[in-house]
């Protein structure tokens, strides 16, 4: 017996600090070695492209594994449908029994939004208190919610192309936070002096140069996510200390594909994978005036340790449908 649960099904009980316990417990078995995940595969199509996800964790002495289908469409806004869009089917990996078939497009948000928080906690100074958002998407408001949860921010500056989307997020970041939020009418006056920036958008031409970033400043680096896209001057790359999710992925499809391939620098010059510095294998910031860069991918393991805590409090709750797809099984 397979439980289906569905977007609002997931929505009653996922949270940001869920989203946040679980990226560290995943980051975490990345360091020390517990998972199983080979790369993401894309299928692109005329309009944006799908990626096939999937892979095994060991969380507790338990172990998971599964599978996220997931889609990136930048023009889907404009049709009224949400840029990113995910299922997710979870297994037993002993058996092969499905656990649960669910939504994967919150989970996909949140545990996207709470590695940039996991990022910010690890690699910014303790005392930032600026933000810079360059995109004011759903995942801009993602790692808002992350970061706020982990450094005292008290300013946040946002960029978008159509400045009507940041006006939009300006007001239900001030509704919701006590924090001074501003609308920037270019990336520069966005970034300039800022303790923190983020990048999420889907630029294939830098947005961000590295006049404008100061020292000591974090980066977490989201929007870039498959060959081409980019979203730094790969002069802050040459000149940053780099951080990635995972360095297979990153090498053909984060924020470092493009300076990689062009020579600018070298896989070698990557400091540590972000669970590396979780499990205390490796240094994070070493002082206060480093640029450090997060260069995400998104990891299967993020989706599968998160979906497995929303399976968990959805079964407390009796949320979701129990479906026997093959007649005849055992329940799990």
């Amino acid at each position: 017996m397979s439980l289906i649960l569905t977007g609002a099904d997931i929505l009653q009980v996922l949270d940001i600090d869920l989203a946040l316990q679980t990226a560290a417990q995943a980051f975490l078995a990345y360091g020390e070695g517990r998972v199983n995940m080979p790369p993401k595969v894309y299928l692109r199509v005329r309009k944006g492209d799908f990626r096939a996800m999937y892979g095994a964790i060991t969380l507790n002495d338990e172990e998971v594994c599964g599978l996220k289908w997931v889609n990136v469409h930048p023009d889907n806004p404009q049709r009224g449908l949400p840029t990113v869009m995910a299922k997710i089917v979870l297994n037993d990996p002993e058996s092969a029994l499905e656990l649960a078939d669910m939504d994967g497009t919150y989970i996909t948000n949140y545990r996207t939004g709470a590695a940039g928080g996991l990022a910010a906690k690890y690699l910014s100074r303790p005392e930032s208190s600026s933000l810079a958002l360059i995109g004011a998407g759903v995942q801009a408001r993602m790692q808002i919610a992350a970061v706020m949860k982990v450094r005292p921010i008290r300013q946040v500056a946002i960029y978008n192309r159509t400045p009507a989307r940041a006006q939009v997020l300006m007001e239900d970041l001030a509704s919701r936070f006590d924090v001074q939020v501003m609308v920037a009418e270019n990336p520069q006056e966005a970034v300039q002096d800022k303790d923190i920036v983020v990048t999420a958008t889907a630029s294939t031409t830098p947005l961000v140069r590295r006049e404008w970033i100061s020292p000591g400043t974090h980066i977490n680096a989201i929007g870039a996510d498959a060959a081409g896209k980019q979203e730094l001057d790969p002069a802050i790359l040459t000149e940053a200390k780099i951080f990635v999710d995972d360095l297979t992925q990153a090498q053909h499809s984060g924020e470092i594909n493009l300076a990689l391939m062009q020579g600018l620098i070298r896989p070698e010059q990557i400091a540590a994978a972000l669970g590396q510095v979780v499990a205390g294998k490796k240094p994070g910031r070493e002082n206060s005036q480093e640029i450090t860069v997060f260069d995400s991918t998104g990891l299967i393991i993020q989706d599968l340790a998160l979906g497995r805590a929303v399976l968990q409090r959805a079964k407390e709750r009796g949320l979701g449908e129990y479906k026997e797809f093959i007649p005849g099984l055992p329940p799990k």
